[in-house]
């Protein structure tokens, strides 16, 4: 019975075009966004188009060298818990370093960019009595998990609409705990949140704003801080999530507020007392990541002026980029599940690109896309490459172009 449960749901995957499969891509060190697959050397390298890794600080000598460093000094492991021997020198330099970054009193490091979303909001919906959670419609899987284990009651409010939030804040009564839950920037589309208006709507009707910036961080605002602070308004965000997983090129999660609200998830959040903490060397290379970024434009500036050029780029040979992006993210759409994966293994085969296939329920059904992105890495010759490609696929599966009448439907 088991068994045929399980098989039925995967084959149902399989025949929408649903179902996932892991390409191996081997990053080559000082090469990036060159990859080898599957570990096979005599192979041409493929162009990696879809990497986190927005600013490429993975590759970076300074982080890699700090790991090795770290590595070296203190061996492969943290040992345990925050609380039970996992908690070495490298943690008070980069809590310190996050809560300066975002001008914030503390800061607490968490394994992964989902568990500090996840254990956070748990926390604090648990936390505060009767409290209700006001949620973007798009927010990201780790939010809504966080939110739905809570079992807290729950608004969501239609994506980036403050007037569909003000309603649902003004039908509760003023002292009631609330908490208003949404990103800076979202991955998939590449659009960017009315920060400025949120927070005044959580000034006006009591509440606590928890702003996610993990696709902002390191790329926009001073010092790379995110949009909140290219905004001006980071300070009166109450608590700002952040990944080290993505611009700061290495792995890790973490959360900037007051001091009371972080020893408050310090101390009650389980997902975060009871997980083994990152390594020193991780640590090591985040703090080392974070300390270049706050210092240099050039990898932030070169980025945007690499998207502006691949984006005109796209436009000009009608591939569709999908017009809500402001951003390093270039969602070109698909919109058909079966010909989005096709057409990413032709790229693969046929191109030697790797965009991964973008499909439900990750984005809706008929809005299946590449999310495209750009790095300060990338060459002239390789966008040139990209756009090609991506025009012969195109033809090949009879995806519209960007002419077609529905094409930003």
């Amino acid at each position: 019975m088991y068994t045929e449960i399980l098989s039925d749901k995967l084959n149902s995957l399989k025949e929408r075009g649903q179902y996932r499969e892991f390409i191996t891509i081997n990053r080559i060190c000082g090469q990036y966004p060159l990859a080898k697959l599957n570990g096979k050397e005599d192979e041409q390298p493929v162009v990696v188009w879809c990497s986190n890794d927005y600013l490429g600080m993975s590759q970076h000598p300074l982080v890699i060298e700090a790991m090795q460093e770290a590595i070296r000094l203190n061996g492969a492991g943290s040992g345990g818990s925050r609380n039970i021997g996992g908690t070495h020198y490298q943690y008070t330099l980069l809590e310190s370093s996050l809560a300066d970054w975002h001008g914030k009193e503390a800061a607490l490091v968490f394994p992964t960019g989902y568990s500090s979303n996840d254990a956070t909001l748990q926390c604090l919906l648990r936390l505060f009595p009767n409290c209700i959670v006001f949620s973007d419609e798009l927010n990201h899987a780790s939010i809504i998990n966080g939110i739905r284990s809570a079992k807290a009651d729950r608004a969501i409010f239609r994506h980036n609409d403050v007037e569909h939030l003000e309603e649902l804040l003004a039908s509760q009564p003023h002292n009631r705990a609330k908490i208003i839950v949404f990103e800076s920037i979202y991955s998939m589309d590449g659009d960017i949140a009315p920060i400025k208006e949120i927070v005044n709507l959580a000034k006006k009707y009591n509440a606590l704003t928890f702003l996610d910036e993990v696709h902002a961080i390191g790329m926009y605002g001073p010092r790379g801080a995110g949009i909140a602070a290219e905004l001006g308004v980071a300070n009166l965000i109450d608590i700002i999530q952040g990944t080290m997983a993505k611009a700061i090129g290495v792995i890790g999660g973490y959360i900037t507020a007051s001091e009371l609200l972080i020893d408050a998830v310090r101390s009650f959040a389980s997902g975060f007392i009871f997980t083994t903490s990152l390594p020193p060397a991780i640590v090591a290379a985040c703090y080392t990541s974070i300390g270049y970024l706050k210092s240099s434009d050039k990898e932030r500036n070169e980025l945007h002026r690499k998207t502006n050029q691949l984006r005109k780029m796209l436009v000009q040979a009608g591939i569709p980029v999908m017009p809500s992006s402001v951003t390093h993210i270039l969602p070109v759409m698909i919109r058909d599940a079966k010909k989005c994966k096709a057409a990413a293994q032709r790229m693969l085969e046929k191109h030697k690109i790797y965009l991964q296939p973008i499909n439900p329920p990750t984005v809706p059904v008929g809005t299946e896309r590449f999310r495209v992105n750009v790095t300060p890495n990338h060459t002239e010759e390789q966008m040139l490459q990209l756009t090609d490609a991506l025009n012969e696929v195109f033809c090949h599966f009879n995806i519209p172009f960007a002419q077609s009448a529905d094409v930003f439907a």
